[in-house]
């Protein structure tokens, strides 16, 4: 079964998702507030849900929205969730606060990236980082992480190349156990199929943050990033992006990208 699968039970759907995240019934029933037997008669099909319950149990189990959708459908209900790109009207005020935090975060990088990835929106910043990636790797849509660790895309140019890639993998992995998207999980199997350096090859000085150090003309520059998302969307769209946004970790990579 896939998670996206709107024609399975909904019952089965959500057994699924329970077991995914490693909650007996009873734990469920704990966190939702609603009798185990109750559940028990749903996962098998005893007992038809409603839609409220149905987005009860699934924010208990913190189900992505597109498959709160594909659940509800399932059950002959209506989604609860829109579905709109960032140029509809409706998430024109989205769309807004994005690019306010992309300009003002000049002169540093920053982009957009939905859960696979692919990029949505960038600052010109982001050209630094992109520079000397052959061009078929920039084509749309660009897959940031393809971008990463291509061989021709910025893995060269990364000095701690080990250790940034154990830091994303890490996210990614996290990522995947949290949406069970098998997009993403196909992602993971082609980056572990590009070269990898040998392991702690490499590896930086002890920071706070895992930072990345990039080769530039100039010298070394090393940023640090940090992630933003929505507090409580309402879109599945909404709910699928990410903002990253780079830091200098010294005052070399300040005065880089300054220039």
């Amino acid at each position: 079964m896939t998670v996206v699968d709107i024609s399975a039970p909904v019952g089965q759907s959500l057994r699924w998702w329970r077991e995914r995240r490693r909650l007996t019934q009873l734990e469920l029933s704990l966190h939702a507030e609603v009798s185990a037997r109750h559940i028990s008669f749903i996962e098998t099909g005893r007992s038809a849900p409603t839609a409220a319950m149905i987005l009860r149990l699934a924010e208990c189990l913190d189900v992505p929205l597109r498959d709160r959708n594909a659940m509800l459908l399932s059950a002959g209900f209506a989604p609860a969730y829109s579905q709109r790109r960032l140029s509809d009207p409706p998430l024109s005020v989205v769309n807004e606060a994005i690019n306010r935090i992309l300009d003002a975060h000049a002169p540093y990088p920053a982009l957009v990236v939905d859960r696979r990835w692919n990029l949505v929106a960038a600052n010109d910043a982001i050209h630094v980082l992109m520079a000397g990636a052959a061009p078929f790797l920039l084509e749309p849509p660009v897959n940031v992480l393809h971008l990463t660790f291509h061989p021709d895309g910025l893995a060269a140019r990364i000095a701690n190349l080990s250790e940034w890639r154990d830091h994303i993998f890490a996210r990614l992995q996290l990522d995947h156990e949290k949406t069970a998207d098998p997009q993403l999980g196909q992602l993971i199997d082609e980056l572990r199929a590009y070269p990898a350096p040998p392991p702690g090859h490499g590896t930086s000085a002890p920071s706070l943050v895992v930072p990345c150090r990039l080769r530039t003309d100039d010298g070394l520059i090393s940023m640090f990033s940090m992630t933003t998302v929505f507090g409580t969307p309402a879109d599945v769209t909404v709910s699928e992006l990410a903002i990253e946004t780079f830091y200098p970790e010294d005052e070399f990579t300040a005065a880089y990208f300054r220039r």
